[in-house]
């Protein structure tokens, strides 16, 4: 009997045939034969209503997730951060590749900026202390917002192509994106400033393959690409992320790493205006088992992350 072709599902962008063709070398050192079916997430189809507004979780995963329950494709690849934390009933987690550069970055506008002496970019003289931004994320807004309160926020949709050339066409200091992204697809402008103090999205930066519940064959050939404390990691950042109620689109921010042989984490949750914020910061020996995720937002709950919670809710309502 021939060895059983393997069927990667992937969303049809530039990353994200990207992050499934790495899959798919993987699969293939391993002597795994495997092809592509691309498939348009409604997430990829509506570039205009924001994130939030839109009503759905797994926005960008629900599509490949039908696709693999009616046996169309064996494994779906997709960007973890976009992975609702509760996953579609009849899949599992079949494995999650090493981790690229977790964090976001600040992609600066044209005309705005200049490299001084030291070789640090900064500001054109003249320009006026707000910042004009653009972003289609509630927690990139949240947390640009907390830091530089008198910016404006333009809603900004699509792959990083199109995210990229729309910054070009407006007359903005800049837009944020995630490292990662750029850099996977060799997009990374030499004009970007890195938002270290901004908390990345859960499981940012990370790639989970997918596969029927059911399919332990499938489950087996690709726990071979799996990359353990990118797992570990991920897993703490999206238990702080669901024990807070949170989603795919909320303001929410966690990062987890592990040096040293422990594990030292950041989380934080914002009101959407940015106005109100809660942070927290822990560590503890590595361990696979690790809870520090779930601990961390119950210590935020206990001090008074609720209220924000609730502030979350009325903004998704549009109340």
């Amino acid at each position: 009997m021939a060895e059983k072709i393997i069927r990667i599902g992937t969303r049809d962008s530039k990353l994200a045939l990207w992050q499934a063709q790495k899959v798919q070398s993987l699969l293939a050192s391993t002597g795994q034969p495997s092809e592509l079916v691309s498939v348009k997430s409604e997430g990829d189809l509506d570039l205009v209503t924001p994130l939030y507004a839109m009503g759905v979780q797994g926005v960008f995963t629900k599509t490949l997730d039908a696709y693999l329950l009616s046996d169309k494709i064996d494994i779906a690849v997709h960007s973890m951060k976009d992975v609702p934390t509760q996953l579609a009933q009849g899949t599992v987690q079949a494995a999650v590749l090493p981790r690229a550069e977790a964090h976001d970055i600040l992609v600066l506008g044209k005309e705005k900026w200049h490299k001084n002496n030291f070789g640090n970019w900064q500001r054109n003289a003249g320009e006026t202390t707000d910042f004009h931004i653009g972003t289609g994320s509630v927690r990139r807004t949240a947390q640009w917002l907390n830091r530089y309160p008198h910016s404006q926020i333009d809603n900004l949709r699509g792959n990083v192509q199109t995210r990229l050339r729309k910054l070009e066409e407006n007359n903005w200091d800049g837009a944020i994106f995630a490292a990662a992204g750029l850099g996977r697809v060799d997009l990374l402008p030499e004009n970007h400033i890195v938002l270290d103090w901004m908390l990345p999205a859960p499981a940012q930066g990370a790639i989970m393959v997918v596969c029927k519940k059911e399919d332990v064959a499938t489950a087996v050939i690709c726990q071979s690409m799996n990359h353990e404390e990118t797992a570990v990691c991920t897993k703490i950042e999206r238990d702080f992320l669901s024990t807070l109620m949170g989603g795919c689109s909320t303001p929410i921010g966690a990062h987890a790493e592990v040096k040293e042989g422990r594990i030292y984490f950041k989380g934080n949750i914002l009101s959407p205006n940015g106005k109100h914020s809660i942070d927290i910061a822990q560590d503890e020996d590595y361990t696979t088992n690790s809870k520090l995720g779930t601990t961390a937002a119950t210590q935020l709950l206990k001090q008074g992350a609720q209220s924000i919670i609730e502030e979350i809710r009325k903004f998704e309502k549009g109340d």
